[in-house]
């Protein structure tokens, strides 16, 4: 078939309707859609660990604890016993703190914070236009490696990566003459796939950070995990994200969908346009820039000189210091300045009156998270309580000692294992709420940092998004899909993204292994790799 011709059927359509392949995700799709509600979900895993630890507590399981005597939070007999919820005593735990694992649950108050100050940037209209000026001012030569890396640096306000992003980016390569489709494939691959990989700190880092540092103390009861652990790794991620994900469009996706057929789209496709930024918006985002700049100027005074007011105060150092550990109200002030200044001029934002409401906005959208925080926090309190966390990652940590999976190769299986459940559990925060409270404690158990953990836990989390039919956007992208051609199913979409969720999980990796364990270098801001 010539790739300049377009048939009725294309050859991702065939694909996903025949052989092992479709079988597969067919099996996906459905065993998916066997799973309730996240918030369901969360609700009944924390009911059925009060019937397990009843069970396991009344035939009195238990493992000699791995840790030396002295160290933190070593049991005083040097046996981990799982605690039973099924008593009086347990009861009583449950009732009195329901309130407060709510109201403690680290990554609560942490994301909410942040997108305080995202919301500005957002509502103002920041962020739209500075994403249509990166992407529409691009020459064609690099208009697909910008479209992925602007989808990437979208993360920060995920959102507007799908809604804004995704179908500009269609428009684009439509105007250019290229597959539309191809243009919404690279930008999906890089607001979703490359999800975790930014060069800013956003809202995903204190959310995954707080649930990290909820596991680790299992382990070790004063394990802290800040927002910024994994920078510096998701920073140079980002263009390395970019680059596969330019490659795998132009070399993979474009040549296989050929030449866009215009009687294949709905009618009325020519009147859907998007405008490069005016020339009000223009100015508002060179004044953004400026403020931005100059925020970031007055922090650095803070941290960077040696006697920094916000060095450690003890040891003078950057690590651990009061700057890292409130990197959360810093976020927050360098989206919401910008933001304002951004609204002020493009006249979108007159005074606190419309950032009060562009606040209130975001905090209305949020229902659905605080009500899932509800349950999850439920669930990882009670997981803590009865000490099932840490008897499975003593138990799992021998298993795999005896099979010789102690090594660096350990990541491999971790990060695959990651991927294989995104394709039925697509929130990052439900993922990792199950999991890491298994997962962080044992491969701590093996030596590994929960930095370094949770980083090759955000690999695997990433890079099945674009396939995943459990993922929340992915009906939206399939109908943005549409307008393009009319009869695009969801087999064909998957199909259409494959390549870039088996590009991303294998490149990424390899990166992985090398910034890690070859070159040495740290995941991000003080962060470990090895846990002693």
């Amino acid at each position: 078939m010539s790739s300049n011709q377009s048939p009725s059927r294309s050859s991702y359509e065939e694909q996903a309707q025949s052989g092992i392949f479709a079988r597969f995700l067919a099996t996906v799709e459905w065993l998916g859609n066997l799973l309730p509600h996240p918030v369901t979900l969360f609700a009944i895993l924390a009911v059925a660990i009060v019937l397990i630890s009843g069970v396991l507590g009344y035939f009195d399981v238990s493992v000699v604890d791995p840790r030396p005597e002295g160290a933190k939070g070593r049991s005083v007999d040097g046996i981990i016993s799982v605690v039973s919820l099924m008593s009086a005593e347990g009861l009583q735990r449950i009732v009195t703190g329901l309130v407060t694992n709510f109201t403690g649950f680290a990554p609560l108050g942490t994301v909410l914070v942040a997108l305080l100050g995202v919301s500005v940037a957002e509502h103002s209209g920041l962020l739209s236009a500075a994403m249509r000026a990166l992407v529409m001012n691009a020459s064609k030569r690099v208009v697909t490696f910008a479209i992925v890396f602007a989808g990437i640096i979208s993360n920060t306000a995920s959102e507007l990566g799908y809604v804004v992003l995704i179908p500009l980016a269609a428009m684009i390569f439509h105007s250019l003459g290229r597959h539309p489709l191809a243009g919404l494939a690279a930008a999906f691959a890089g607001v979703s796939a490359g999800y975790s990989a930014n060069l800013l700190l956003g809202t995903v880092d204190p959310l995954l950070s707080g649930i990290t540092e909820a596991a680790a103390r299992m382990i070790d009861p004063e394990y802290g995990v800040g927002p910024e652990v994994n920078w510096y790794f998701m920073f140079i991620s980002t263009f390395i994200i970019a680059i596969m994900g330019a490659l795998v469009t132009e070399k993979i996706v474009e040549p296989r969908l050929g030449k866009f057929d215009e009687s294949q789209a709905p009618e009325g496709l020519e009147k859907q346009q998007m405008h490069a930024p005016t020339a009000q918006e223009r100015k508002a985002l060179r004044w953004a820039g400026i403020a931005f700049a100059l925020t970031c100027a007055v922090l650095a005074l803070t941290i960077v000189p040696e006697n920094g007011i916000l060095r450690h105060p003890e040891t003078g150092e950057v690590a651990g210091s009061p700057f890292l550990k409130g990197i959360v109200a810093f976020i927050f002030i360098t989206f919401a300045i910008p933001g304002f200044v951004y609204g002020k001029v493009a006249g979108s934002m007159k005074n606190d009156k419309d950032v009060i409401n562009a606040m209130s906005k975001s905090m209305g959208s949020m229902g659905l998270y605080i009500t899932l925080v509800f349950f999850a926090a439920q669930f990882v309190a009670f997981f803590k309580w009865t000490n099932l966390g840490t008897v499975l990652a003593v138990k799992g940590a021998a298993m795999l000692q005896s099979v010789g999976l102690d090594g660096p190769s350990v990541f491999i299986l971790f990060i695959l294992m990651c991927g294989l459940v995104n394709l039925s559990l697509g929130s990052a925060s439900a993922q990792w709420a199950v999991t890491a409270p298994i997962f962080v404690p044992m491969l701590m158990l093996l030596g590994y940092a929960p930095e370094v953990i949770q980083a090759a836990y955000r690999i695997g989390d990433s890079v099945t998004n674009v396939i995943s039919p459990m993922m929340s956007y992915f009906g939206l992208i399939l109908a943005m899909a549409a307008r393009y051609r009319k009869d695009i199913g969801m087999g064909t979409l998957i199909a259409m993204m494959l390549p870039y969720s088996m590009v991303f999980v294998v490149g990424w990796t390899v990166l992985f292994f090398l910034w890690v364990f070859v070159l040495g270098m740290p995941v991000g801001p003080g962060a470990a790799t090895y846990y002693q």
